[in-house]
């Protein structure tokens, strides 16, 4: 009686794991993963210079990092 019941306890877990995947992601061509990577990249270095904004206390340091911002969230801007 045991053994049945664990069967079926595995049995319901499979079944469940196999409703809880949700409906399956589309498949991306090469070139849409090169654009969504190259998105990501340009978020990373983004969130990288507003930090290093956070601490410079150099103001011609500030300027060149105001600059490079400037320059990424236009790259954003033309990614969209």
């Amino acid at each position: 009686m045991a053994r049945g019941w664990e069967s079926k306890s595995v049995e319901q877990q499979q079944e469940s794991a196999a409703f809880d995947e949700g409906p399956a992601k589309p498949r991306l061509t090469p070139a849409q993963i090169a654009t969504e990577q190259r998105r990501q990249t340009l978020q990373l270095s983004r969130r990288r210079i507003l930090q290093q904004l956070g601490v410079a206390p150099n103001p011609r340091h500030r300027q060149m990092l105001e600059a490079a911002l400037a320059d990424l969230d236009e790259q954003i801007k033309a990614e969209h």
